[in-house]
């Protein structure tokens, strides 16, 4: 069977849930909630970055905040706004041309959508979040780090099925480049078709530098939203931080 070649997230979205995420984000929004708790003014409302199907955005507003999610698919959008209802703001944007009113308690961006990202459009992007938050405002999110890069070269192919729908995930990874390339094939009964996704691996100290450029400082790194450290062994790491004025960012911390 031929695939039809598709543009990322396209198709994808329509089956993304059932074969992609894990059920993660309950315990993602616990971690956020609790982190957000320790400010003293308050955390309201969340900007959620590269929201996809709104998984998070949902136990976000069930929690009380009130969020407004931008993305670059279209397709993803309308099965955000499905589950969300029309009372979350849902914007279709590319980064790093951020354009929504401000300022927000908080920003996030999960299920590593900053990994999609070339190193300057990164930095741009975080600039550009810093700009839509209020001073002290958070800004969470999540990359894959070496470990998950070393993670995918060792294991360049899998495949499952769940619901019916079929997938082979294959990973080429250029280390030197700090690439990875997955082209993710999808069987839906008689139909079948394929979408191509590039990440790049950013590294820690280039990281650092990105969000102190962009005025974030208070950085902490810990391993998959919880309160551990991140170590050699984190396949995703989660970067905390806050928008500041004069102060200087502290390192990161490490196990």
């Amino acid at each position: 069977m031929d695939e039809q070649a598709l543009e990322p997230y396209s198709r994808l979205a329509g089956v993304y849930d059932e074969i992609v995420v894990d059920p993660c984000f309950p315990l993602w929004a616990e971690f956020l909630d609790s982190v957000w708790r320790q400010d003293t003014d308050g955390v309201s409302t969340v900007l959620d970055i590269c929201c996809g199907t709104g998984l998070l955005a949902a136990e976000l507003v069930g929690k009380g905040y009130r969020v407004v999610g931008i993305d670059a698919s279209e397709a993803m959008l309308a099965r955000a706004q499905a589950l969300l209802g029309v009372d979350v703001p849902l914007l279709r944007q590319t980064l790093p041309d951020l354009r929504v009113e401000g300022p927000f308690d908080a920003a996030i961006s999960t299920f590593d959508g900053l990994n999609y990202l070339p190193p300057a459009d990164f930095s741009a992007t975080l600039s550009a979040i810093a700009a839509t938050l209020r001073p002290d405002g958070w800004l969470v999110f999540d990359l894959h780090t070496d470990a998950m890069l070393q993670h995918v070269a060792n294991n360049s192919v899998i495949s499952g099925e769940t619901d019916g729908n079929g997938f082979v995930i294959t990973s080429d990874v250029d280390a030197a480049a700090r690439t990875c390339n997955a082209r993710i094939v999808v069987t839906c009964g008689a139909d079948s078709f394929a979408e191509e996704h590039l990440q790049y691996f950013h590294s820690d100290d280039a990281v650092h530098q990105a969000l102190t450029a962009a005025g974030f400082g208070h950085i902490e790194v810990v391993d998959e939203y919880t309160p551990a450290a991140a170590s050699a062994t984190t396949l995703r790491a989660t970067w905390v931080s806050r928008k500041v004025q004069f102060d200087a960012p502290s390192r990161p911390r490490s196990a």
